[in-house]
């Protein structure tokens, strides 16, 4: 249940990022940024998912790796859609 809360959380940061950046931008353009600068800042989340797993959860890294590829990668191939569809055309 926690994967699917930090992916459900992880696609929430990206409506927030793309609202900001619609916000800000005030077009497709500022949207786009949002979503390129949303990647690494959600790898960094995820990164820190999988140390608190790790460190006070007390699970190996062995475990938590393929939680850390599902749990960033999610998000991230969404944020790579919204991109394609901001940048098309």
């Amino acid at each position: 249940m926690h994967v699917a809360l930090v992916i459900v959380g992880g696609l929430v940061l990206l409506c927030l990022f793309l609202l900001f950046g619609w916000l800000w931008g005030a077009s497709a353009a500022g949207m786009a940024t949002a979503a390129r600068a949303f990647v690494p800042a959600w790898l960094l989340m995820a990164a820190i998912n999988m140390w608190v797993g790790v460190h006070h959860a007390g699970y190996g890294v062995r475990e938590e790796a393929p939680i850390l590829l599902l749990v960033f990668a999610v998000p991230a191939i969404a944020a790579g859609v919204a991109l394609w569809w901001l940048t098309r055309g």
